[in-house]
């Protein structure tokens, strides 16, 4: 009997390093910067790369928009929530039960958006992703329709629903109108887009959209991740600014961002919510959010609720950064919303920009590199909140002044 041909070997450690020595060559090798946040002390931070103990630095880019992780309202309830109940959820909340946090914050969040019912998820990825995946098993035919910037959450849910979608350009009205009106009468339709596109800082033109969910008889689904918190009268989002939040299907939305905390949710319809309860698995086999942290979300999306003050504050300071950064000729891209992004268009610039920063100023940014971005778009994203003040503009101006001095980069006149 012959023996048996070997099978030939797999170089499996050759093709992981390839993956990871093609990000260092393109300039896009992410570093994930270790450091602890001040309590109470928002936007400062301690650093501890590249040097012996922390480093006092300033922080840039945090998506904690409004400084709610620190507000001393949420710590407290965290507190009393992790003395009243433990740590954890103790599993799905079919099987461990639905802790009354959970249920508390749910009709904060329904009553936030004017809808019916809401449901929370571990993350605003999730809900993306469990939501529409769940919504193209529950449609037979269904034809989603996406904006071509929607984050890769919408996306990756969009994909495993395993219905047709059509890309529309990102916020054209006329370009989705085409697409609605070629697609068959009789097919289920969804328009999914997001409020404010975090990497652009731009709006999307929702009344237009409902208007053309009304005119081809298709559902909406709305990300108001990078605006919940902070915009309208109680932080319901843009859709709350404008008055158009009873035209829309689905809203979801994030605990993670202006308010502070951790998780994503839905609002909608009861029956719409039912059905993603029922059939999401993202959903009914995930481990719900712990009572800790869904106690610091519901103190957070209360407080944010009555008070305009952190919103005002936001608002007032991305005004303000913006402008320091145009009287300065740095390539700032000015937008209607609380996103600055400076742009710099190369990745390994865009790196080495924020090295800098970091290591000579104390002052964290991230680069923004490809996928998140389209390449030749790499940019520094600045998000100014309510306690970054006028001294700390000024010295992060001079101190982009002088690198892009020092790198040859170009200014405006």
């Amino acid at each position: 009997m012959n023996s048996p041909v070997p099978a030939p070997r797999v170089d499996y450690a050759r093709a992981f390093t390839q993956a990871i020595d093609r990000l260092h060559a393109e300039g896009r090798y992410r570093v994930f910067i270790d450091i602890l946040r001040n309590k109470g002390a928002f936007p400062n931070a301690r650093c501890f790369a590249g040097h012996n103990g922390p480093k006092p630095i300033t922080v840039w880019c945090s998506n904690d928009y409004l400084a709610m992780g620190q507000h001393p309202a949420v710590i407290a309830a965290m507190e009393a929530a992790l003395h009243d109940v433990g740590a954890g959820s103790g599993g799905t909340r079919n099987i461990g039960g639905n802790t009354h946090y959970h249920v508390d914050l749910e009709a904060e969040l329904a009553d936030l958006h004017a809808k019916e019912q809401a449901l929370l998820f571990t993350s605003g990825y999730v809900s993306n992703e469990a939501t529409l995946g769940t919504m193209g098993k529950i449609l037979p035919g269904l034809i989603i329709f996406s904006d071509e910037l929607n984050h890769a959450s919408m996306i990756a849910g969009i994909r495993n629903s395993g219905c047709d979608k059509r890309i529309f350009r990102h916020n054209d009205v006329a370009h989705l109108e085409e697409l609605l009106a070629a697609a068959d009468p009789q097919a289920p339709k969804l328009i999914a887009f997001e409020s404010v596109y975090s990497m652009e800082g731009d709006v999307a033109p929702i009344a237009a959209i409902c208007d053309l969910a009304d005119n081809y008889n298709a559902l909406t689904y709305l990300d108001e991740v990078h605006a919940v918190g902070m915009y309208g009268a109680r932080g319901g989002g843009i859709s709350e600014a404008h008055g158009l939040a009873h035209r829309l299907t689905i809203i979801e939305g994030t605990l993670g961002k202006a308010f502070g905390v951790m998780g994503g949710y839905i609002a909608a319809d009861q029956v719409i919510v039912d059905v993603i309860r029922s059939y999401a698995p993202g959903f009914i086999f995930t481990t719900s959010l712990s009572p800790v942290l869904v106690a610091g979300a519901l103190a957070s999306v209360r407080h944010l609720k009555a008070s305009s003050v952190e919103r005002d504050g936001q608002q007032a300071a991305a005004a303000q950064l913006k402008a320091m950064f145009a009287d300065a000729g740095l390539p700032v891209m000015l937008g209607e919303t609380h996103i600055v992004p400076l742009m710099v268009g190369d990745p390994v610039k865009a790196k080495r920009i924020s090295d800098i920063l970091l290591a000579e100023y104390g002052v964290y940014v991230q680069p923004i590199n490809y996928p998140t971005v389209p390449r030749g778009t790499e940019r520094l994203r600045f998000t100014p909140g309510p306690a970054h003040d006028a001294a700390m503009m000024h010295e992060l101006t001079q101190a982009l002044v002088e690198i892009w001095d020092r790198m040859a980069l170009r200014l405006a006149a």
